[in-house]
């Protein structure tokens, strides 16, 4: 199982909000290219980015910060927020992201997300914010009518090939990942599954590698020391 360390950006700035909360965001560096650097240098193979901004307004207000990023760390990068139109996921490709993820545009504008898919192949994911079961949309401000098992299964359908779950009400409140959501997304679907929100312990990391997922998300864990993202790698194996 494959470790992403998070980096969600604002104002240009590496930030974490609490449960989807923008009122509720804590700075934790001003400098994520120097970030993107130290999670390389520990080992890290990979990042998840997220542009916080975006995903708000649709926007890629970061996208400057996002190639300082690039630069500073040869890492497999993913990226979402605010991609939500062909020529917005072409400049982050040619950016050097390696990997866009659509979150509401793969909602509301399905034609989109076909053609993205059929363009880019592998190099689209989705994301699929969860909160009471549905698929929440525009920065996790609203929620959609979507039941969240029914959405991955017309990704499926579709050709996505990778997923990133996030369980909202885990996201940030160091309770926990919702293991029981990520092992029935890992029986029912036949998908690259990253599991994000509430891994807050290496015994999550654990109990994540043994359902045979294909990736897990370390964000506030690893900002306040609470899970060592090499230990977190080594659990991973």
């Amino acid at each position: 199982m494959l470790i992403f360390p998070a980096i969600d950006l604002y104002d240009g700035k590496a930030v974490r909000l609490y449960r989807g909360d923008y009122a509720q965001m804590t700075v934790y560096s001003e400098d994520p290219p120097a970030l993107a650097r130290g999670f390389y240098e520990m080992g890290a193979s990979c990042l998840h980015l997220v542009d916080l901004e975006g995903a708000k307004t649709g926007e890629t207000p970061n996208l400057d910060t996002v190639r300082r990023i690039r630069a500073a760390a040869p890492l497999f990068m993913e990226l979402g927020g605010g991609i939500r139109d062909m020529d917005t996921a072409a400049r982050c490709l040619d950016a050097g992201i390696d990997r866009v993820i659509l979150g509401t545009a793969a909602v509301t504008d399905p034609a989109f997300l076909r053609e993205a898919v059929e363009k880019f192949g592998e190099k689209i994911a989705v994301g699929v914010d969860i909160r009471d079961g549905k698929v929440a949309i525009k920065g996790w401000t609203e929620k959609s009518a979507l039941d969240a098992f029914a959405f991955c299964r017309e990704l499926q359908t579709l050709g996505v090939k990778t997923v990133i779950c996030t369980d909202i009400s885990k996201d940030g409140a160091m309770q926990g990942t919702n293991r029981a959501l990520y092992g029935e997304l890992s029986r029912k679907l036949a998908m690259q599954i990253v599991a994000s929100g509430g891994v807050s312990s290496i015994e999550d990391v654990k109990a994540l590698r043994a359902l045979d997922l294909y990736g897990a998300i370390i964000g506030k864990a690893w900002y306040t020391g609470a899970v060592d993202l090499k230990e977190a790698m080594e659990a991973a194996i």
